[in-house]
């Protein structure tokens, strides 16, 4: 009987993870996107050279997260919105307070299997619910955060 390497842990479900913005918890999500970084590059051309093109590395380019959840009472999504808009960022001389944060992925027994902090981060976007009488869609609301990056921190 040929020997067969001990089986590891399955990778986590990916339906359970937190978001947490200067260690408060903001929420727990449904759905995180935008976890991911491009490095673009510029083409640069060698006379005489036929085969390829030179490509050098630029900017790095992060999108910004987007996070989606179940309504709860709690108004911690807009109330951070809010801050960073209107008279919110009147009242602070204009001024956006740039936060940092994490975005964790549990496993099913709720320990964090997994970890992206995230710097200079503010929210862009807050969306709520589409309210439609005929709808047995969960309402949601979702949340969009700019950044200047994210490394993995577990």
């Amino acid at each position: 009987m040929a020997n067969n390497p001990v089986r590891k842990t399955d990778p986590p479900f990916a339906g359970q993870f937190v978001f947490k913005v200067d260690g408060l918890t903001i929420g727990t999500f449904l759905e995180v996107s935008g976890l991911s970084v491009q490095i673009d590059t510029e083409e640069l051309v060698e006379g005489g050279q036929n085969q390829f093109t030179h490509k050098l590395p630029k900017q790095m380019k992060w999108p910004n997260l987007v996070l989606k959840r179940g309504i709860t009472e709690s108004n911690t999504l807009f109330d951070w919105f809010a801050k960073c808009s209107g008279e919110g960022l009147e009242s602070a001389g204009n001024k956006i307070e740039r936060r940092h944060g994490s975005v964790e992925l549990k496993d099913s027994t709720g320990n964090v299997v997994r970890s992206w902090d995230f710097t200079e981060a503010f929210p862009v976007k807050w969306s709520g619910p589409k309210l439609a009488a005929t709808s047995k869609d969960l309402a949601t609301e979702e949340l969009e955060v700019c950044h200047c990056g994210f490394k993995p921190s577990k």
